[in-house]
């Protein structure tokens, strides 16, 4: 059984095996949690995610799917990439949203990872629905059976925590 957990604070700072970044297919960095990531995790997380471009992900990261590095400097021992969809008014792509959270818990499984921390994927810059964003990342990780002990969702800032609080119960 997971056991889901809601700080509100930096994901780079929460002592977890692995903490998912809310990245951009290209994995190159960008903004956000990914630009923190990056800038608190260092140079090594960038190359790792250069050589992932440069052999099994040529195209980049499809929404809904995972891949992993190490956490340079971070707390974590690995960062969990992912893409989220961007969010639309006009076609249904919550099953990508939902992807994103359980393709990340399977490769921390894979990993062997005992804890992930989440952001809330797609709730950003991606403009997905803060409590649609809500209810479907903590509805995919109660449904997961990836077998990881406890996830932590972590948020910026304490309207997020309560909303998430009130996801979670």
């Amino acid at each position: 059984m997971t056991t889901i957990e809601v700080v509100q604070g930096d994901i780079t700072t929460v002592a977890v095996d692995a903490i998912v970044n809310a990245a951009n297919s290209a994995l190159l960095g960008g903004g956000g949690v990914d630009g923190a990531i990056h800038r608190v995790g260092g140079p090594d997380i960038l190359a790792e995610c250069r050589k992932l471009r440069a052999t099994t992900l040529p195209d980049g990261l499809p929404a809904g799917e995972a891949v992993a590095t190490t956490a340079g400097r971070l707390p974590a021992r690995w960062v969990i990439h992912t893409v989220g969809p961007v969010y639309s008014s006009s076609e249904d792509r919550s099953h990508l949203l939902r992807g994103a959270y359980l393709s990340s818990l399977r490769v921390a499984a894979d990993l062997g990872a005992e804890s992930v921390a989440f952001p809330l994927i797609s709730a950003g810059v991606y403009g997905w629905p803060a409590d649609d964003a809500v209810r479907q990342a903590v509805s995919a990780v109660r449904r997961s059976d990836s077998g990881v002990p406890r996830v932590v969702f972590v948020a910026f800032d304490a309207q997020m925590a309560e909303r998430l609080r009130a996801a979670v119960g």
